[in-house]
């Protein structure tokens, strides 16, 4: 590897299941170390040169070993021993020369980085062959003077809070900490260093780390994808010479496999009002500033602020970038059409990376003075905590360099073969003597549970034994074997094998899904059953030994998992699942259908932590069609989120961008809560709280080509929401005018090129709307309308409150001064679009603090708090009351309008009839008629429908008046006004009773009148 630029290579690699399913095209093409990348809407190419670009795409074949290697005949496929060739021993060589080297993998999820890395099965990646290549050089030494060491240490980042993942035991809440050393820089203050002798000690702890990780994972809900695993070898080279000093050439290799790239640039959501970023991406995102400021300061760029101490990851990266490393990047890379925007952006960060100039030097000293040094710097620390007299942080921090000196230099005292024997020791103290093969017979034996997860390289990890007899799971210390992932309960499972059956049962509460299908009764399992604990715990079940076959278990991944779930939810129902082999238009469904599947896990984590936090947020994925709102009844559809407050019941609708944002936070929130912290109450940096919204109910077209010839329109249209569900019916009106603004009657009719050239006047009203769903499930609610009409400013009604029938009114006159052609092709391409909005908040809300209802706290209540609460209760029933009240007054009027109406639509069809009758040609079905007919069952249906609402909470606030009263406490004057409450509601029901038959027999009188 000559001179110390950041060399870069890129990888693409096969297609996986998810992207078979979906018929993608390749988009990626290589020559030489040149990458193209195709976008696959317009063919358009961009071209990205690197150091290596290595095609794993197709032309291989599996060897009887279960090794992929390139097809017999074909040059073109990269396999892992390639790849390592390239990068792994240019790492080792510089190792040996005593220079520090980094090899970190970029890419987003599921791209293959982790392949490269670590490996899967006998496909060994860049890590296991360095260190098994690193200990073959080492066993080749003669020299007796020349003594090689290696030791070992494995972490993980997430949430910025370091962990050592070779410790078994908890860690500290806050996570080990990072310190900062004039000489060696940043480094991890405790983390474990752990001296090996050969390649299987490595084995085994890499194996253990992947254990420690793949558990946390399940526990705290920090799937692979969101964290950073750093491998540091370090290996020094001790060397006596002939009068007996010794020098030490030391050379630490760091080994990065980064979190998943989609998020990179996650610092906050666009318009969201909490602005801030959430430490779960902040490594990340820093690391892209990092790489940018570098690459400007290659570019001959001044005065360029290199933001390293921003996050954990790139203060531990520092020198790996821009310092004392030599430092290799590769990018994965997804060959699929579906995958272009991610992929590009992976290959615009690798080409940022390439113009990156680090400075490397040799790590060579004496050692003899590197103790001497140490013992220096320990005087003076000790003269400085000996003065004393100055800030009491500055004498800790005095005291913990002194103590990291002593230990360095005790470390510096034991031999090599000493450090060897204390770390086999701890292993056998860890892990009971007992040996790796014991382990593994019992589950070859046994029908077992098997871990799945979004990364390949952790699932399969963990294995719970299902023994004869019972079998518990929860995250209770009783339970046979403990998991701790969201809405986990204490006992959630109970698994009973009886040698030749195995059988699962819910504990009561439990949430538990089995092969897609929410688990109720004792059921028994079947081979390979899919089980689903809570929120994110995925396992698979591997029946009795006579079930199983040779890799049964590969087609059961994390994604097939998630698309089982969804199919159980309707969700390819929903969103028209693709084809194989179809349009661009098929493609954009795809991406949509797949964007979906990766929020619904997502969601279901947010709703389960809104659980715990006793929040009453719900969250809803919903599919958004644009053509809702445009008058062409053009656009794609995109996913949005619905989340409703179930205690104010306020409903929001957010963008998946914001949702995501806001999932982030929410999950350090939670992680606060699970240690012990504080949550902070204020709904100002609460993710879970917005303030209230108005919200899109639903729409409808009107087409406009009729008006084009003077034709006038007046009909009763559905609105629909984005389910296609109906929200209400509207009446909406469209006349034509004449110059003095008066209705033009039926003898109008024109040709549309006779408007040509002169003025064109039309009215739109939209006197009322029926039916409307949202305001009769919360009389607090209130709606209006609102349209848009050649490019002008939108039109908007007053806004209704609390009524199911809502009088709008509106009226919105057009002048077209001069008619063009392109005003009449608007008008007969074009369609009205008249959108039915919901506001929230309004004059019928609880008189409840909307705070309260919010933010609670996790603390019970006094009985003093209780009493409180059922006086607040008995007066906002009190409230309740006086407003069902008003709005029977307002149904009794609607009533009477509706009467009216009715009446004088019949005369005007009665007198049709007469006309008619002079006539001998046969009677023809007048749309009047049928109209008529319609808008007259269409208006009773929902009359009734609110109707019944009204009287099922009257009948509700009753049953409550009658608990409190006949119960056992002595309730002194709360008893007095829940009697009095009871003879109002008394007197409400029967005033509504009398409504209610008064319209039935007013609209019998109706009927019978129209068959005459």
């Amino acid at each position: 590897m000559p001179g110390d630029s950041v060399k870069v290579a890129v990888r693409v690699r096969p297609f996986n299941q998810r992207e078979k399913n979906a018929g993608s095209s390749c988009i990626i093409s290589m020559s030489g170390d040149s990458t193209t990348i195709k976008n696959p809407e317009n063919g358009s190419t961009k071209m990205f040169a690197f150091d290596y670009s290595y095609w794993s795409h197709d032309s291989f074949q599996e060897n009887g070993e279960g090794v992929f290697t390139p097809r017999s005949g074909s040059t073109k496929y990269t396999d892992q021993r390639r790849v390592f060739q390239d990068l792994g021993q240019g790492v080792l060589d510089n190792a040996w020369q005593g220079y520090n080297a980094a090899l970190f993998a970029y890419g987003q999820t599921g791209s293959g980085k982790s392949y490269s890395m670590i490996g899967y099965g006998p496909n060994k990646g860049i890590v296991p062959i360095t260190c098994e290549e690193l200990f073959k050089a080492i066993e080749t030494n003669k020299d007796s003077q020349k003594q090689l060491q290696v030791s070992f240490s494995m972490l993980e980042i997430y949430n910025e809070k370091v962990k050592d993942l070779l410790v078994k035991s908890k860690q500290a809440t806050e996570g080990l900490k990072i310190r900062q050393n004039p000489q060696a820089g940043f480094y991890v203050d405790g983390l474990r260093n752990v001296p090996v002798r050969n390649y299987k000690e490595i084995e085994k702890l890499m194996e253990q780390g992947t254990v420690n990780r793949t558990t946390a994972s399940t526990n705290m809900n920090a799937t692979s994808s969101r964290s950073h695993m750093v491998i540091t070898i370090r290996f020094n080279q001790v060397i006596r010479n002939a009068g007996g000093e010794s020098n030490t050439r030391s050379s630490d290799i760091n080994l990065v496999d980064l979190a998943g790239s989609e998020r990179a640039d996650s610092t906050g959501a666009t318009g969201d009002r909490l602005k801030e970023g959430s430490a779960i991406n902040q490594s990340l995102s820093t690391l892209g500033n990092v790489i940018s400021a570098l690459a400007d300061i290659a570019g001959g760029k001044k005065n360029v602020l290199v933001p390293y101490r921003n996050s954990v990851l790139t203060k531990l990266l520092q020198t790996a970038l821009g310092g004392n490393s030599r430092t290799i990047m590769i990018a994965a890379l997804s060959p699929a059409d579906i995958n272009y925007d991610e992929t590009l952006s992976t290959l615009r960060y690798a080409d940022r990376a390439k113009k990156i100039q680090n400075k490397a030097v040799v790590n060579e000293s004496p050692t003899d003075r590197l103790i001497r040094e140490l013992k220096e710097e320990n005087a003076r620390l000790m003269a400085a905590v000996g003065k004393g007299g100055g800030k009491a942080d500055d004498s800790e921090e005095l005291q913990r360099l002194l103590r990291e000196n002593e230990r360095r230099m005790a470390d510096m005292d034991k031999t090599w073969e000493q450090k060897l024997e204390e770390a086999r020791r701890e292993w056998e103290r860890g892990h009971g003597g007992v040996d790796h093969e014991e382990e593994q017979a019992e589950w070859r034996r046994l029908p077992y549970f098997t871990n799945v997860n979004e990364d390949t390289q952790l699932s399969g990890v963990i294995k719970h034994c299902l023994r004869v007899g019972e079998t518990t799971f929860g995250k209770s210390s009783t339970a046979t074997y403990i998991i701790r992932g969201l809405g986990i309960q204490e006992q959630h499972a109970i698994i009973k094998n009886s040698g030749s059956k195995v059988t699962m049962e819910p504990v009561k509460g439990a949430k538990i899904y089995v092969n897609g299908i929410k688990l109720k009764a004792k059921q028994e399992l079947g081979h390979l059953s899919r089980i689903k604990f809570g929120s994110s715990c995925l396992f698979l079940y591997v029946g009795q030994v006579s079930e199983r076959k040779a890799n049964d278990e590969k087609e059961y991944d994390y994604d097939y998992f998630m698309a089982e779930l969804a199919e159980h939810r309707g969700v390819a129902i929903d969103l028209q699942t693709p084809k194989i082999n179809e349009s661009m238009e098929n493609l954009k469904s795809y991406v949509l259908f797949q964007e979906f599947m990766d929020l619904l896990p997502q969601i279901s984590e947010a709703n389960a932590i809104s659980l715990e936090l006793n929040k009453g947020v719900k969250f809803e994925a919903e599919i958004k069609t644009p053509a809702s709102h445009d008058a062409l009844q053009h656009g794609g559809k995109e996913v949005i989120i619905q989340v409703t407050n179930e205690k104010t019941k306020k409903v929001w609708i957010w963008s998946k961008e914001k949702f995501l944002h806001r999932k982030d936070l929410m999950e350090e929130l939670y992680c606060r809560y699970m240690d012990g912290e504080s949550l902070p109450m204020g709904r100002d940096t609460d993710p879970f709280w917005d303030p209230v919204e108005d919200i899109f109910l639903g729409s409808c077209h009107i087409m406009l080509q009729s008006l084009s010839y003077c034709v006038e329109i007046d009909e009763h249209f559905t609105l629909h929401n984005y389910h296609g569900k109906e929200e209400a019916v509207m009446r909406v009106k469209i006349f034509p005018l004449n110059d003095k603004g008066e209705y033009l009657g039926d003898e109008s009719i024109v040709e549309p090129r006779e408007l040509l050239g002169k003025p064109f006047n039309f009215e739109i009203s939209i006197p009322e709307c029926m039916g409307v769903r949202w305001c009769s499930e919360d009389r607090s609610r209130g709606v209006y309308c609102k349209f848009t009409i050649i490019s002008k400013e939108p039109v908007k009604s007053q806004t209704v409150w609390g009524k199911g029938y809502c009088d709008f009114g509106l009226k919105h006159r057009v002048r077209e001064k001069k008619v063009t052609q392109e005003f009449i092709n608007y008008l007969q391409t074009h369609s009205l679009v008249v959108e039915l909005w919901g506001s929230q908040g309004g004059p019928y809300q609880s008189t409840l603090n909307e705070e309260d209802q919010i933010h609670q706290t996790f603390n019970g209540s006094n009985g003093h708090a209780q009493s409180d609460d059922v006086f607040s209760q008995l007066k906002n029933k009190d409230l309740e009351i006086e407003h069902l009240t008003k709005d029977l007054d307002a149904m009794k009027k609607d009533n009477f309008n509706l009467k009216k109406k009715l009446d004088k639509q019949q005369t005007q069809i009665d007198m049709k009839k007469q006309r008619r009758g002079l006539s001998s040609a046969p009677p023809v079905a007048s749309t009047t008629d049928v109209g008529l007919d319609a808008d007259l069952a269409q208006a009773l249906r929902l009359f009734f429908k609110d109707v019944k609402t009204v009287q099922a909470q009257i009948t509700e606030i009753k049953e409550y008046a009658k608990m409190s009263q006949h119960g056992s406490s002595d309730n002194g004057n709360i008893k007095k006004a829940l009697g009095k409450q009871e003879q109002k509601l008394h007197e409400v029901e029967s005033k509504l009773s009398g409504c209610v038959d008064s319209l039935k027999e007013s609209v019998a009188n109706t009927l019978r009148k129209a068959k005459r």
